[in-house]
């Protein structure tokens, strides 16, 4: 399905951008926590939405 060449380009493109997404996460840690305090609340109370979208969904099929 794809060649040596090809695994090979992806396997060393994905170590890269991971390393460089890990990198640049660090570099910005201190910036994150200040300027996105309660984003954590936001995120729980999404995944909240979505599982009452689903149980409603559940419920009215049957």
């Amino acid at each position: 399905m794809f060649s040596t060449g090809q695994l090979i380009f992806a396997v060393c493109f994905f170590i890269a951008f991971v390393t460089l997404m890990i990198y640049s996460y660090q570099k910005d840690k201190k910036l994150h926590k200040k300027e996105f305090k309660g984003s954590f609340k936001i995120l729980i109370g999404f995944v909240i939405f979505v599982l009452a979208l689903l149980a409603a969904k559940i419920y009215l099929k049957k």
